[in-house]
């Protein structure tokens, strides 16, 4: 590549050329490289050996791990984008502590279908050490209980042969993993990748078990486990019951009337509103008595219910026949019918976490053909997403850009475009480099001080 080249552009007088001067356009990696390295999690991959009948490899598994959660906080999952780092390797293996060297993308590709699925108790297990060793503390509701929001989320593959690929409850082709996200920030908890057609329940007891224990190592504050009316399972809430956890389950009315629903509501209910004519709205709760099979135990629950009775509708015409909508949840909250209502529409936000991996980190198309080595991908994305949630949250407030409104959580959009994606003008002086962070980044600022506050502080 010549180094000379030239340009000065009509419009504006403006030229541009090529340097040899090292500006790195993501100077934020040195964070996450910091981040990682207070703790052994390298040295525990180096020490396992995961391909069988071969030589020792120049690379290391470390390597290979930390080089690809690199790609995954710049929201390049795919293995070709390691090329960007080829023009600079020294700084990015300084950044986030390689000790040998950048893997080429056939030794990443090659050795994270040797790796498969074998880490996963290890990187579930580095997650919790990780956010225990920077202080991370899920946030708690109003009420005292640490929220955690489980949902499957359906990833269109389409148009591709991945082993695992199928029809999903969506309509398109693809995956359909399960999340479990705890606090109110939306710390990721545990990921697991599952085929596009297995029923979201299938396999969900095991996974509910595996997430209370990780959620535990975290916090001993209650927990309260919120999920959707695809796991409406007794089986689940022996599980819950079981672990000392509170809960509620939106239920799947099945083949139960919404007839008879209203007309008990009709009967007993004390709660009834009209916020509108032609609308009327029964809240209250019932008791049923209910059986798990798997665990062959017997419950008597709450099963908290909105019914909407809608005679006229919001156009002011009358309908004909009345249009009842009924929404029913289990639960073992003792808090009022109103306020179970407000903290499982709360559980919506998880919507947003869903979103913000498969777009802003690009993780909804899979970047390989092997079942397993996306599971594998999976599971580092729930390290990379919690680091760039951890940068997030601790650059708001300070001297952060204006903003027009308060601020909760910044989403992965913003953390990578403005603190990872950080250009930074490299040097070198004894035996250390140097981040130079332009006048012009309006970021450098709250940048700095969270390394500063967080890195420095707890190193």
């Amino acid at each position: 590549m010549k180094n000379n080249r030239r340009m000065t552009l009509a419009n504006n007088n403006i030229v541009f050329e090529y340097t040899n001067e090292r500006i790195i356009p993501a100077g934020g990696l040195a964070v996450v490289g910091a981040i990682l390295g207070k703790s052994d999690f390298t040295k525990r991959l180096n020490r396992m050996d995961v391909t069988e009948n071969r030589s020792q490899h120049q690379i290391k598994n470390g390597d290979i791990i930390l080089t690809y959660i690199g790609m995954l906080c710049m929201g390049k999952p795919y293995f070709e984008a390691v090329h960007e780092m080829d023009d600079d390797k020294a700084f990015y293996q300084a950044a986030l502590g390689i000790t040998r060297s950048i893997p080429s993308e056939e030794t990443l590709r090659q050795r994270m279908d040797d790796i498969g699925d074998s880490l996963r108790s290890l990187i579930l297990d580095e997650n919790i050490r990780m956010l225990l060793a920077n202080k991370i503390r899920p946030g708690v509701l109003s009420n005292g209980f640490v929220p955690v929001d489980i949902d499957v989320t359906p990833m269109d593959n389409s148009k591709s042969r991945k082993e695992g690929v199928s029809r999903t409850y969506k309509g398109y082709d693809g995956y359909a993993p399960m999340m479990a996200y705890i606090g109110t920030e939306g710390y990721a908890i545990n990921f697991e990748l599952r085929e596009g057609k297995q029923h979201c329940q299938n396999g969900t007891v095991a996974f509910l078990q595996e997430t209370i224990k990780l959620c535990k190592k975290l916090t001993d504050k209650p927990l309260l486990i919120r999920l959707d009316s695809g796991n409406d399972s007794i089986d689940n809430v022996a599980v819950l019951i079981q672990e000392g956890c509170y809960f509620i389950i939106k239920r799947n009315l099945r083949r139960e009337s919404k007839e008879e629903w209203f007309n008990m509501a009709k009967q007993y209910c004390k709660n009834v509103t009209t916020p509108r004519e032609g609308k009327t709205i029964y809240i209250g709760s019932d008791w049923k008595t209910v059986t798990s099979k798997q665990f062959k135990q017997e419950f008597t629950l709450r099963a908290g219910y909105e019914i909407t009775e809608r005679t006229i509708n919001k156009y002011g015409q009358f309908m004909f026949p009345v249009d009842i909508e009924v929404e029913t949840w289990w639960t073992n909250l003792g808090e009022t019918d109103r306020e179970i209502i407000r903290l499982y529409h709360a559980h919506g936000e998880c919507e947003q976490y869903h979103s913000e991996i498969k777009t802003d980190m690009d993780i909804e198309r899979l970047p390989s053909g092997k079942f397993d080595t996306n599971a594998l991908v999976l599971e580092l994305t729930i390290i990379a997403y919690n680091i760039l949630r951890m940068i997030g949250q601790g650059t708001i407030g300070g001297r952060a850009p204006r903003q027009k409104r308060d601020v909760k959580r910044r989403r992965m959009r913003t953390v990578i475009s403005n603190l990872i994606m950080m250009a930074s003008h490299i040097t070198t002086h004894a035996r250390q480099l140097i981040m130079g962070l332009g006048k012009s980044n309006i970021w450098r600022h709250i940048f700095a001080d969270y390394c500063e506050n967080n890195i420095l502080a707890t190193a």
